[in-house]
């Protein structure tokens, strides 16, 4: 398995800089994959905007002290079975793309009051009622759940859909489509029956 610190060195090897005034550091498909992130290494990327982290077989999430100008985390592909440990880029983060790894719950996204898009699909989410705690999440806009088990409640993509705006009213896309004007009133008349 290689290390973060590893992969950081191969990329400024590769790129024939230091990884520390990077804006974007892709450290996606590494042979061997990166299995355990690590603070001090992923801390010394102060200037990294976009840190993409996909295909790898990390297993859980770490502090990314020092990281404050981070705006997108990609971290699709994995073993991540928790979403945690977001507070020190939790004014800085707009885009989370946590798909295809093993995530339950929705928890531990509360803090990231700058987040704009979370790409979540083909996870483990069972229910609808997950979505409740991205209520603080008011810039949501952007939302990928498609995959997880929440969609075997409702017997169409259109059912699905609406269920979500029942949780999640301000946004604007869901699984890559833009909601139409009928899916939002759709969803407020299903609210207005309960």
């Amino acid at each position: 398995m290689t290390t973060c610190a590893q992969a950081i060195k191969a990329w400024e090897e590769k790129h024939q800089k230091s990884a520390e005034d990077a804006t974007e550091i892709d450290l996606c498909f590494r042979d061997p994959p990166i299995a355990k992130l690590d603070t001090k290494a992923l801390g010394s990327l102060k200037k990294c905007q976009k840190l993409s982290l996909s295909t790898n077989m990390i297993d859980r999430m770490v502090n990314l002290t020092g990281m404050t100008e981070l705006k997108v985390l990609s971290l699709g592909r994995n073993n991540i079975k928790k979403i945690e440990k977001l507070e020190d880029v939790a004014g800085s983060l707009e885009e989370l793309w946590m798909s295809y790894n093993q995530v339950a719950s929705l928890d531990g996204l509360a803090c990231l009051t700058n987040l704009t898009t979370l790409f979540c699909s083909n996870n483990l989410i069972k229910s609808f009622e997950e979505l409740d705690k991205l209520k603080a999440n008011d810039q949501l806009r952007d939302v990928l759940f498609t995959g997880n088990p929440m969609y075997d409640e409702v017997s169409s993509k259109e059912e699905a859909r609406i269920a979500i705006l029942r949780h999640l009213p301000n946004v604007k896309k869901i699984d890559g489509v833009f909601v139409k004007p009928s899916e939002y009133e759709a969803a407020q008349q299903v609210q207005s029956e309960e």
